[in-house]
């Protein structure tokens, strides 16, 4: 990092004294300057820019009749479990399934006629590329998306479908990221920055004016961080208007890229592990997000893979809401107790998108419903005479708990040859229903264990 820093200081240093070096000589065949690091100027991390309010009330007047006012709802069942006003902010009602519409709308309005003829490109494995996509085609704008062979079959299939011009390039968002922004400067294309870019930013944060709106006496925002686009908007949008409302910034405990970042003051570099939050997995904030993020943002929290799955059952279950894991990190909060200060308080969550795959749905499900011991698994000795596993399943079946998996092995036990291990996967009511069974099975077994 710190060698490119210098290579760009030079670049930027030599590219106004000397354009008729850098320029490709055909003769000679040189093209030295193509070999420089390329960075997209809009999202320079040595000189950001920083959002003002201006720009979010330009962007809200901009959009509003293109985009979804998103409703702000109560929730009745939630509100009363953890004492406190609960709000969920619908973001994954747009069109597309999620919030980057807003400022994927408003960078390309802000577009000249130049760019608005040659097209627009960007790097994504999801959300900015859908809303791009759309937007682009509602305003005849050609969008070019390059997106990792990792990507969604779903969404890929999606911007398609929606008339982008869709590339597939590396495994990660980094090296797509880099051979879009080769694409950009050798196609005359505008790169737009999905998390970092200014229009962007103003774009996200009319989310904001829309909460204050809907719940003006709203105490506290929680927002998901992945670039921290998001919650920059959000922050200038709320506290110009409302200094005393808190903003709360909440990402994956796996990629705390956010967390390190504010705390330290400058962007710092974070590892991205596998999770349910993928579009919060963003290893290096913005530049310019960081920096109108500064001094505005109350409180930043990391929750668990555990929280953020049994979130998304909660969604599932209470809301009727299919959120995908970076929009139900807020809840996840709520959930792991990390936010005791909020409550009696008035608090709006902002579920930001709903672009789940579905096989990884169908895991969260059963990753929440373990988590909230509705789902467990048995580890029983038991004797492999005739009737012995069937005195088992009669046992559990008489506790009220249902079976939904069963096997047994004999191999790798150390206990003798007349006893056989079974593992049951059982679904409960809860967790004092485990502790029922677990007590009930102890007194007939000597060997009980629970996951």
């Amino acid at each position: 990092m710190e060698y490119n820093k210098n290579v760009r200081k030079l670049h930027k240093t030599f590219l106004p004294q000397n354009e008729e070096v850098v320029q490709p000589n055909q003769n000679s065949g040189s093209n030295s300057d193509t070999d420089l690091p390329i960075f997209d100027p809009d999202c320079d991390p040595e000189n950001p820019k920083k959002l003002i309010f201006s720009d979010i009330s330009s962007a809200a007047f901009n959009i509003k009749n293109n985009l979804i006012s998103t409703p702000c709802v109560r929730s009745l069942q939630l509100s009363t479990k953890f004492e406190m006003d609960l709000y969920f902010k619908k973001e994954y009602l747009q069109v597309t399934g999620s919030f980057k519409e807003r400022g994927a709308c408003y960078a390309l309005s802000r577009l000249n006629e130049q760019f608005k003829k040659a097209g627009v490109i960007a790097a994504s494995a999801g959300n900015h590329a859908l809303a791009l996509s759309y937007h682009g085609q509602q305003m005849n704008i050609p969008v070019t998306v390059v997106m990792p062979v990792i990507a969604p079959l779903m969404k890929i299939q999606f911007c398609r479908s929606l008339g982008a011009n869709v590339i597939l390039k590396g495994e990660t968002i980094a090296v797509a990221k880099e051979f879009a922004l080769k694409h950009a400067k050798e196609h005359h294309l505008k790169y737009i920055n999905g998390y970092d870019a200014i229009d962007i930013l103003a774009g996200q944060g009319t989310i904001g004016l829309e909460i204050l709106n809907q719940v003006p006496d709203v105490d506290a925002i929680l927002v998901p961080v992945g670039g921290g686009g998001l919650i920059a908007g959000i922050a200038v949008a709320v506290k110009t208007l409302k200094p005393d409302v808190h903003i709360y910034g909440i990402e994956a405990e796996t990629c705390p890229s956010f967390t390190e970042a504010y705390e330290a003051g400058h962007i710092v570099s974070a590892q991205a592990k596998a999770s349910l939050a993928d579009g919060l997995a963003v290893p290096t904030v913005g530049g310019n997000s960081l920096e109108t993020a500064k001094g505005m943002v109350d409180k930043v929290l990391t929750v668990s893979e555990e929280s953020i799955a049994l979130s998304i059952l909660r969604l599932l279950e209470v809301e009727k809401a299919v959120v995908e894991g970076g929009g139900a990190v807020g809840l996840a909060a709520i959930l792991e107790g990390k936010v005791p200060e909020l409550k009696g308080k008035k608090v709006v969550s902002i579920l930001s998108g709903g672009n789940i795959d579905t096989t990884v749905l169908g895991r969260s499900i059963e990753r929440g419903l373990a988590v909230d011991g509705r789902l467990v698994r048995l580890e029983v000795i038991v004797s492999d005479r005739p009737g012995g596993i069937a005195e088992l399943t009669t046992t559990i079946a008489h506790l009220g708990a249902s079976i939904k998996d069963i096997l047994h092995e004999r191999a790798w036990i150390s206990t003798d040859v007349f006893h056989v291990k079974v593992k049951v996967v059982v679904e409960t009511r809860g967790k004092e229903h485990v502790e029922e069974i677990k007590t009930a099975l102890n007194k007939i077994y000597n060997n009980v264990e629970l996951y």
